[in-house]
């Protein structure tokens, strides 16, 4: 197991519909930082993404997945970046595939204040048992469960 190598380490995500990707992605923040901000998108932010979970019961049930770990902190977003284009004390960030554009886009941001930029660590998707990623969207749309399961469909042939 990696030790401790950053101080402050940002991750974000809408963390909607809570599943073994976001779980790797929020374990793996932990593992590399001594502190863990976490940003979830608002309502009005991950709204964009169509129908999800209200944020205050995304952001509880972080707490409650969170229960007995320390030096984290849950913190709303209301775009892409967060803290991370204003606080210097943040070092790395920890992306997956899908969000690793925005991780580069905070480095530009952060180059053109002068400030130093993030080290990104990116993480690998989680794979379903059907050999696609798990996805929230997977989710909703009653293809797998959290756990990357496939919900198998009854054919209704009469």
């Amino acid at each position: 197991m990696t030790s401790t190598k950053y101080n402050r380490v940002a991750v974000g995500g809408t963390f909607d519909k809570f599943h073994q990707g976001h779980r790797l992605l929020i374990n793996k923040a932990f593992q590399v930082g001594k502190e863990v901000l976490i940003g979830v998108t608002s309502d009005k932010f991950g709204g964009m993404k169509g129908e999800i979970e209200p944020c205050n019961v995304r952001m509880s049930n972080l707490n409650s997945l969170l229960k007995g770990r320390s030096g984290y902190s849950i913190s709303r977003l209301d775009d892409p970046y967060g803290v991370t284009v204003h606080d210097e004390t943040v070092e790395a960030i920890v992306v997956s595939p899908e969000t690793e554009p925005t991780a580069f886009q905070i480095n530009e941001i952060r180059r053109e204040k002068g400030m130093k930029p993030l080290d990104i660590i990116t993480i690998s998707m989680v794979l379903a048992e059907d050999g696609k990623p798990i996805s929230s969207t997977r989710i909703r749309r009653g293809e797998i469960d959290p756990r990357g399961t496939v919900i198998k469909k009854i054919s209704k042939n009469l």
